[in-house]
Order: C-alpha cells, then sequence, then structure tokens
C-alpha cells in the first residue's frame, strides 16, 4: 500500500547558514527556498520551526556529512547534535531524520547558475530528490 503524501523539507545544515529545499505533497516536485543563517542558534532553530509551519511540512530530513568511507568526522557530530536540538523543538508530530548527503554540494557547485537559490539550497534540493529516490525503490 502506498504511503499517503508528504511535504518534506530538506535542510543542507552548516553553522553560518542552512540550505532549505522543499517538495510539493505528492514528492515530484523540489524547489530550493531561501537558506536561513545561523541555524543552530535559538534564533535559526526558532525560523526553521516556523518554515515548517507556513510550508505545511510533515517531515524534515537533514543532510548527514559523513567523510567519503562513510565515518562521521567533525562536522557530523555537530549536524547530529543540530538535527536533535530541531527534532526536540518540532516535537513528535514532525520527525526528523538524516540523510547521507555526501557529493550534494559537489553536484550544486556544479549545476546552472540560472537559479536564484543559493548554492546550500540547492544542495538541500540534491539532498531531497536523493532521500524522495531512495524512499520511492
Amino acid at each position: 500500500m502506498a504511503e499517503p503524501p508528504v511535504r518534506v523539507l530538506a535542510l543542507d545544515y552548516g553553522k553560518a547558514r542552512c540550505g532549505c529545499a522543499v517538495s510539493d505533497p505528492t514528492g515530484t516536485i523540489v524547489t530550493p527556498i531561501d537558506a536561513v543563517a545561523q541555524p543552530g542558534t535559538k534564533r535559526g532553530i526558532a525560523i526553521l520551526q516556523e518554515l515548517v509551519g507556513e510550508r505545511g511540512v510533515d517531515r524534515v530530513v537533514v543532510g548527514l556529512p559523513l567523510s567519503l568511507r562513510g565515518t562521521d568526522t567533525a562536522q557530523t557530530r555537530e549536524t547530529r547534535a543540530f538535527a536533535h536540538r530541531l527534532s526536540e523543538r518540532l516535537g513528535d508530530s514532525i520527525p526528523v531524520e538524516l540523510h547521507d548527503e555526501r557529493f550534494t554540494t559537489r553536484i550544486a557547485q556544479g549545476m546552472d547558475g540560472s537559479f536564484t537559490s543559493s548554492e546550500d539550497s540547492r544542495a538541500a534540493a540534491h539532498l531531497l530528490e536523493s532521500w524522495l529516490a531512495a524512499r520511492s525503490r
């Protein structure tokens, strides 16, 4: 049985900025949106919580920056801590999960510059496309 449609917010976390992308409820269209500055701060988390409400998000996917060997790094640990804080803030109704983001930033760097979104948000869009593809298999 197919799962019900969900709107997903993908986050490409960085200490200075967090790239953001959102899916349509069918999981067909992924749109990069404005990045959030200093997402790990109280203000940054509050902005992300507002974004979840405004966009009617059902699930948040945070990119997990593993090393090329698939192991944790300092950035991985910081991202896990951020995802945990965001999950606590959003509560049980909005699941927050981690998804391997290796190579999404590189792919975003190689994209056509005609997009108006930030490189961080284009990376979040690739992350979301990857997550949606893995989920549909």
